[in-house]
């Protein structure tokens, strides 16, 4: 799970990435604005925390202009203003959720888990993402078969490739948008790795007897389908 962290002041930016990764994020770190902006822009984050005061940009200017490029990634707003015109004022500016310094870290991590729940529609009670008659809990990073009652545990690439796909349904996915989601911008992979995790992926999924495939789409990418289709 890919999160952009948005904040200037390091103590706060040090000690969030922190408890983020300790909560299995994938945390990237800006620090201005500007470049949260950006890094918004590639499609690349699952979700987003914000601080307000930051150089260049202010965070409710980032999420509206975010919000008028067509990025639809939750974003949680962090900041030290607790007036109420203020939370208002970020959340009319198309933040999802709003939570004023100091803050638990506890009632953080609860809120953002809320905001992903929400935008892959995950099932709430059981941490699950479903297609065809396949399952996959992100949480036990555990596939299953409807039709056959077979399971497998997942790597942790595999587990990325399959969640990205789930909440991507019925769409094709390029080798390059699955290569910055799953291996990010500093890395080393190569198409060729790409196509490795992805065999390893299929073979999960043939495994436990399931109807359903990633066909690759020749010159365009990969797409999650079901077999006779």
């Amino acid at each position: 799970m890919k999160l952009l962290l948005a904040e200037d002041e390091k103590r706060m930016a040090a000690a969030l990435v922190e408890l983020l990764r300790q909560e299995r994020f994938e945390v990237d770190h800006v620090s201005d604005g500007e470049a949260a902006l950006m890094a918004l822009q590639t499609g690349l984050y699952d979700i987003a925390v914000l601080d307000v005061m930051m150089p260049i940009m202010n965070g409710f200017d980032v999420v509206k202009n975010a919000r008028k490029s067509g990025v639809n990634t939750p974003i949680l707003i962090l900041t030290a203003k607790s007036q109420i015109s203020d939370k208002v004022t970020g959340l009319d500016s198309g933040a999802d959720d709003y939570l004023s310094k100091p803050f638990n870290a506890l009632e953080l991590l609860a809120r953002l888990r809320a905001l992903v729940r929400r935008k892959n529609n995950i099932n709430v009670l059981d941490g699950t993402l479903s297609f065809s008659d396949l399952t996959l809990n992100v949480t036990t990073a555990t596939l299953t078969c409807s039709s056959t009652g077979l399971s497998v545990r997942l790597g942790e690439k595999e587990l990325h490739i399959l969640e990205y796909m789930f909440n991507n349904k019925n769409q094709i996915i390029s080798r390059e948008q699955m290569t910055l989601k799953i291996w990010g911008y500093d890395n080393e992979s190569e198409y060729n790795n790409v196509e490795v995790y992805m065999s390893f992926t299929r073979k999960k999924i043939s495994f436990v007897g399931s109807k359903v495939d990633i066909k690759a789409v020749r010159g365009i990418g990969y797409e999650l389908r079901e077999k006779n289709v």
